[in-house]
């Protein structure tokens, strides 16, 4: 029968550092500084984003409800409206027998690429012209059935003219007709979709959500240096007291 040993081998202890838990930086107080640095940045970003949706969705509701909005760019219509002003019109091209003397109209004149907002002096019949001419040089009219063909056509003047603007425009090139007018609506609109007005508008909300994306990187490894050496003191602690 084996002797046991009188000298046993102590069992070896393996020692370990306690594992620790991940330690969470806390949540860096505020300063004022930073508060009103980020009030005023949200302030620049939700104003601007605002006035872009406004300037976008301002004529989208008008046309939604089959009416344009017009920036006035003459006086011929002064005191009625005045440059700068926004007038709304309505679609008549489906009841042109609306159009009666004193409604105010926008219409493309004959030849002429331009919108126009004048005055209907009168309606008047005139003859539809065959586009050929006699021998003495004047216009025939066309005629059908016997009957000399005709259209309808407006005698427009702008409120600050003296006189009647100088050609007849056919029913069929008129746009609509005013049903109310904005003062100073139409410098607003004009700067809002100009180039100069976007880059307003546009610019300063990104360059306020970069400077809110930086300040927040720049304040995340500020409390996560502070919070390292908490951490070494804990690990050092922990392997002191074994």
């Amino acid at each position: 029968m084996p002797r046991p040993d009188l000298h046993p081998v102590a069992a070896t202890i393996e020692r370990r550092a306690p594992r620790l838990a991940p330690v969470t930086p806390p949540r860096p107080r505020r300063s004022k500084r930073r508060r009103t640095l980020s009030v005023a940045l949200w302030t620049v970003i939700v104003s601007c984003a605002l006035a872009y949706a406004v300037s976008l969705l301002v004529p989208l509701w008008y046309q939604l409800h089959d009416q344009r909005l017009l920036i006035v760019t003459s006086g011929s219509m002064v005191p009625t409206f005045d440059p700068g002003d926004a007038v709304v019109t309505r679609n008549v091209s489906d009841n042109q027998a609306l159009l009666k003397p004193g409604l105010m109209v926008s219409f493309y004149p004959v030849d002429s690429s331009q919108l126009v907002t004048h005055r209907i002096v009168s309606v008047a019949e005139i003859p539809t012209m065959s586009g050929k001419v006699d021998s003495e040089g004047r216009a025939i009219p066309s005629i059908r059935d016997g009957k000399v063909q005709s259209a309808r056509y407006i005698i427009t003047k702008g409120d600050a003219n003296e006189e009647n603007d100088a050609n007849a425009t056919p029913l069929t090139r008129v746009q609509g007709i005013v049903i109310s007018v904005h003062p100073n609506w139409g410098w607003v609109l004009q700067w809002a979709g100009s180039p100069a007005g976007r880059a307003v508008m546009l610019v300063p909300p990104l360059l306020a959500l970069g400077t809110l994306e930086l300040v927040a990187v720049a304040e995340g490894r500020r409390g996560r240096q502070k919070a390292r050496p908490r951490a070494e003191e804990r690990h050092i602690d922990a392997v002191l007291h074994g």
